[in-house]
Order: structure tokens, then sequence, then C-alpha cells
């Protein structure tokens, strides 16, 4: 016959087993040796990301504070840098934008036809005619980024000649191309000589920056 009551006097200490438990027992947490509910116990295994946050969990994705898993963005990271330098001294008489034979130019290839690239370029120039001008420019290839005439930097004196000055430009481009682009930096006079890379290395530096 059934026991219909058991004391706490009739139960030895280490006796019931698992089996004896009824699956819709209630247990309550306190009588639980650790609470498997609260995560500074968790001693080993892995969380289900599942349980981190909401949306799908990937290596294209990352959780953010609102517990939503979203896309890795990617926009104003810089994604590549190239530079060059260029320490030949190089002349012109043209009124047209050349290079001259000047190498100070950067090749570079998109990951993206979305990115922008940020060219930065400096050198030194001076030109031999008082009242004259010496202007510099970005191309993109076979593009000029500047000014159709007057190109992104320029130098003026009417008082002396041969003074060297120091031209310097930024341009943020969108080339929307995943081909390869070349920049380089062309210059021109109004008269006389111009002289580009004088007695100094000039540089010229493109960065890919994702959109």
């Amino acid at each position: 016959m059934a026991l219909s009551k058991i004391t706490n006097l009739s139960i030895l200490d280490d006796t019931i087993l698992n089996a004896d438990v009824n699956s819709s027992a209630a247990i309550a947490l306190s009588k639980l040796a650790t609470d498997p509910s609260n995560a500074t116990n968790l001693a080993s295994g892995t969380v289900p990301t599942a349980r981190l946050g909401s949306g799908t969990a990937s290596s294209s994705t990352v959780l953010y504070g609102d517990q939503t898993y979203k896309t890795e963005p990617t926009g104003g990271k810089i994604l590549q840098v190239v530079s060059a330098t260029d320490d030949t001294q190089v002349d012109t008489t043209s009124t047209s934008f050349v290079t001259a034979s000047n190498v100070l130019t950067v090749d570079i290839t998109p990951s993206a036809t979305s990115s922008k690239i940020y060219v930065v370029y400096n050198t030194v120039c001076y030109y031999t005619t008082q009242s004259n001008s010496l202007y510099t420019t970005l191309y993109r290839d076979s593009t000029n980024l500047g000014q159709t005439d007057y190109g992104l930097t320029r130098q003026f004196n009417v008082v002396e000649t041969n003074i060297a000055e120091t031209h310097a430009a930024n341009y943020l481009d969108s080339p929307s191309s995943t081909s390869a682009l070349t920049y380089q930096v062309y210059f021109r006079v109004l008269a006389g000589t111009g002289w580009m890379n004088a007695q100094s290395k000039a540089v010229i530096t493109a960065m890919e920056i994702g959109a």
C-alpha cells in the first residue's frame, strides 16, 4: 500500500533520485545550489547567438546596443592607402596642363563602386618670369579634377622671379569604379618656364574610403 504522507523525518539524506521526482514538480530556483537563470553562474559552454539579440548573426553582422544584429557598418573606413614620392626636378613652358615627365603619380583599384578616393599631394614649384603664374592640378587618368584653366593651386608674384613655393592640394573623388585608376599631378605656366619638384621630394597619397 502506497504511503499517503511522508514526513521529513522519514527521508534519509541522498536517498531521493531524479526518477523519484515527478516531471510536473515545481522546484524553486532557491532550492538549487546555483541559479541557472543567472548569467554570472555560467562556467562553461557557449551562449547561443539567438539568446544575445534578435536578427541573424553572421560574419557580416554585428550586435548593436539595442540587442539587434545589423549589417556591419563600412562608411568612413579607410580601406587602403597608396603613396608615392618623386624628387626629379622637371620643367615646362606649356600653357596647357602637362606632366612634363613628372612621375608624381599613384595607382589605386577601388574595392567597390561606392568608395571614394581621397588624394593629397604636395610639391615645390617656381618659375623664371616675373609677373608669371604657375598652376598645378590633379588628373584621374585623362580627367582634370581641378578647374579647367587654373587647376587646384596657383603661384603668382609680380615682384620677384625664381621664388620657390609649396603647392599642396587635396581632393575627394567619387570615381564609381572598381578598375585601376591613375592619379597624377600636372602643371602649367602662364608664360616663361616653370619648375616642379624643385630641390625637394614631392609626395602624393591616395586613400580609398568606404561608403
